[in-house]
């Protein structure tokens, strides 16, 4: 049975708002936690997977539509958010 994601509603703000409400997430976050960031910033698609990426997390999904991004991420054991 997986725990339920947990939501970071970032939408109305700026980079790097986004990315840091992100980040503290996944530090209170335990191992295989998923969080599901809702973001509008247009620099969220690029600051996001660049984030994840560099951090060692995995980047589940992102979803683009007409109010702004989705993005799910997975707290891995390996990821390093120091």
């Amino acid at each position: 049975m997986s725990s339920p994601e947990i939501l970071v509603d970032a939408r109305g703000h700026r980079c790097p708002v986004p990315t840091l409400r992100l980040r503290r997430a996944l530090e209170s976050a335990s191992d295989g936690a998923r969080v599901r960031l809702l973001a509008d910033d247009p620099l969220a698609r690029i600051d996001v997977p660049h984030f994840v990426a560099g951090a060692g997390l995995v980047l589940v999904e992102q979803v683009a539509d007409g109010a702004g991004f989705s993005f799910l991420v997975e707290k891995s054991a390996a990821g390093s958010l120091a």
